[in-house]
């Protein structure tokens, strides 16, 4: 069985945040996938489903972003789960609009939900990171992250939690590598056409007609 967390601030006035790009991510998740209806439990807003063939668990805990781990780790003890059972889905500042990078452990990068995270589960947890970019100053990332996202996000957002939904089978069954290459190509914009090249004269055509005989 796998735990698949999105993490993010319950209610409407948090909806939009790109702090809740976790809860976005899963909600397409479970939308593609025809899992159950949402329902409480494990202080959380629970829904079940298979992905690739394996049970999954989709959990948006309800408990506000710094202490997700209260509702993670319920969860994680009621199924008697290892964290190397668990996937987390959550905001990345220091990642670029719509990138994405998937690892198994690490440090919390200054993020409040995978500290709680890792307060209560340990470290060994999946990690996806789904970016949405950096302010630029440090002082502002508090402010960033916890405003909605701007109109002109939308066609990257878009096309990163559908690509994220489309593939995340291939990350259910154990393969992170082909799930990040699949979801950059989805991701990535189109190479413009190179033009094709100018056709070239023909080096050893001659460049005139030889001279007529005489009747000589």
């Amino acid at each position: 069985m796998l735990l698949l967390a999105g993490l993010g601030n319950p209610g409407s006035r948090y909806a939009n945040n790109r702090h809740n790009i976790g809860f976005m991510a899963v909600d397409e998740i479970v939308r593609r996938h025809s899992f159950s209806p949402w329902r409480s439990r494990f202080q959380a807003d629970c829904a079940e489903g298979f992905l690739d063939g394996e049970k999954v668990l989709v959990l948006k805990p309800q408990t506000y972003m710094n202490e997700s781990g209260r509702s993670v780790g319920e969860a994680l003890r009621f199924f008697k789960l290892a964290p190397e059972d668990v996937v987390v889905l959550y905001d990345e500042i220091d990642l670029a609009p719509g990138k994405l990078r998937v690892k198994q452990g690490g440090g919390t990068g200054g993020h409040n939900g995978i500290r709680s995270l890792e307060a209560h589960i340990g470290k060994e947890f999946w990690r996806v990171r789904l970016g949405v970019g950096h302010p630029g100053q440090k002082e502002l990332v508090h402010g960033h992250v916890l405003s909605d996202f701007a109109k002109a996000d939308q066609p990257w957002l878009d096309k990163l939690l559908d690509a994220v939904a489309t593939e995340i089978p291939l990350l259910a069954k154990g393969d992170a590598p082909l799930f990040m290459s699949r979801v950059a190509e989805l991701t990535a914009p189109p190479r413009p056409k190179k033009p094709k090249p100018a056709p070239q004269a023909d080096d050893t055509a001659p460049s005139s007609l030889p001279p007529a005989k005489s009747d000589d």
